[in-house]
């Protein structure tokens, strides 16, 4: 009895502390319910108000609304993107972009998750049709007084320059879906001191060719896009679209630094022509294309039907990517920008963090005229298209050259990249320079975001010509660089 007793005893207090803990255990969940759910209203309403702010108010309202959430990092995040590609190899921010770049194309299977400024602050950010654009503003000093080439774009030195001034309007094709056609649009203005580089000939081209003007207005980019849900993604481009191959582009947002390598400064940069991209799998694509050539537009007398082939494939972890392009292929005789242009370009991702590019080219033109000065009576050069040194008793010759870039790039954090540029350039004859030597730069850069509308980047250069003074119009064979530009979107 005694043992029954103990137990039944023992029994009863076991209830009463369990009781009492559950009691207390209920309490206590009730109370970290409460919080969370407090915790999540306040995070709801907070997304609720940035989402108010930003349809509420008057334009300009909604467009201060729209930066202030942008770089205090409210800004309300859209929901993923569906893509039926390779998974993305990069983040972007904070490199120009989450995909291996390819030209003549808008990106295949991918994609537009872009929310900008000004269509938010018209209340047209659902619209199809986007406009938006950017200023990029910059400073420099150098140890050349008179001519920063062939660094680029900053070419006047120890200057505060207006680099570019740049409106988009576009509308992007659908190529996510593979079940209808579907198409799209660019138009870009252009201001700034850049339009020198991208200037082609007949497209407003007197104001740098006649008029040697520092500023410049250019069309760089009008183009239509077709496309077709053929294999894995057909576009078909026709208007004037940027050079295809290679790892850097005119319009800034585009570059992982401020400077351009010596390898870009001195190749194409735009065609008018049609080019056709097509997907064959999520790994192999063709490119096959028509132009009038580099740099001219097709009613200049310098047109030359030219044509495009390029094959690009990606590995199945999308870690490697390699890109061969033949461009503006034609009989390659001396014309504004006629170069016989064959380029390669391979991206790979170590990791996470880091990733490195490199591209290598071959390009030449024949018949140049010869400017070397041991000639007779030589042959006249064509405005804006330099001359070759060819040898002695030679009215023409042709003028090759080659180069080759490499970019390592760390990621910081999402805000934050470094990275470190080598470049080699051999212009033999000096067609593209203007003086036939090899040059070599080594760049350190870094780009810092301020939400996803700001862009400082701040680099350290060194540049050095190996076989005769290549810098300061020729008088200097070292050029030291400092610089940085800020791109401010909207």
């Amino acid at each position: 009895m005694r043992l029954i007793k103990s137990k039944s005893c023992f029994l009863m207090l076991a209830g009463f502390v369990f009781a009492v803990n559950a009691s207390t255990l209920s309490a206590q969940n009730t109370e970290i319910d409460q919080k969370v759910s407090t915790t999540q209203s306040a995070e709801d309403e907070t997304t609720t108000s940035n989402k108010n702010d930003l349809s509420n108010g008057n334009f300009f309202q909604r467009l201060g609304h729209f930066y202030r959430d942008d770089w205090s990092g409210t800004l309300p995040s859209a929901l993923p993107a569906k893509r039926r590609m390779l998974d993305a190899p990069l983040d972007s921010p904070p490199y120009p972009s989450s995909d291996w770049g390819y030209g003549g194309s808008t990106a295949i299977g991918v994609p537009d998750g872009n929310v900008y400024p000004l269509m938010t602050a018209l209340k047209l950010q659902n619209s199809r049709t986007k406009i938006y654009g950017w200023v990029a503003p910059s400073f420099n000093y150098s140890t050349s007084n008179k001519n920063n080439f062939p660094l680029s774009y900053d070419v006047f030195p120890n200057s505060v320059v207006l680099n570019q001034a740049v409106v988009y309007i576009e509308r992007l094709p659908d190529t996510v879906q593979k079940k209808h056609f579907d198409w799209g649009y660019h138009i870009t203005g252009f201001f700034g001191n850049d339009s020198r580089f991208t200037t082609a000939k007949d497209y407003l081209s007197q104001q740098l060719l006649q008029k040697n003007r520092r500023y410049g207005f250019d069309p760089v980019l009008e183009y239509v896009d077709l496309y077709f849900p053929i294999k894995e993604g057909l576009n078909i481009r026709f208007g004037r679209f940027l050079s295809v191959p290679g790892i850097e582009a005119q319009l800034a947002p585009n570059n992982y630094n401020m400077t351009h390598s010596l390898l870009y400064s001195i190749d194409p940069f735009t065609d008018t022509g049609i080019i056709g991209s097509l997907k064959l799998s999520k790994q192999w694509m063709v490119q096959l294309g028509l132009s009038a050539g580099h740099d001219v537009a097709p009613w200049s007398d310098d047109r030359k039907p030219s044509a495009i082939a390029c094959l690009n494939y990606s590995t199945a972890s999308n870690h490697d990517n390699f890109y061969a392009c033949a461009n503006g292929i034609n009989d390659g005789k001396y014309a504004y920008n006629n170069l016989q242009d064959y380029d390669a370009t391979w991206y790979h991702r170590f990791n996470s963090k880091w990733h490195m590019a490199t591209e290598a080219w071959y390009m030449y033109e024949r018949d140049v005229p010869n400017v070397a000065g041991n000639v007779a009576n030589p042959v006249p050069t064509e405005i804006g298209a330099n001359g070759a040194y060819c040898a002695p008793g030679k009215l023409r010759c042709t003028a090759p050259e080659y180069a080759i870039v490499n970019y390592v790039n760390r990621e910081v954090n999402s805000k934050l990249t470094i990275g470190f540029r080598s470049d080699l350039l051999n212009d033999k004859k000096g067609q593209r320079t203007g003086i036939p030597t090899k040059y070599t730069e080594n760049t350190l850069y870094a780009t810092k975001y301020f939400g996803s509308t700001i862009m400082v980047r701040p680099e350290i250069r060194f540049d050095h010509s190996w076989d005769r003074p290549g810098y300061n119009n020729g008088t200097a064979r070292n050029q030291f660089f400092v610089g940085a530009d800020l791109i401010y979107k909207f």
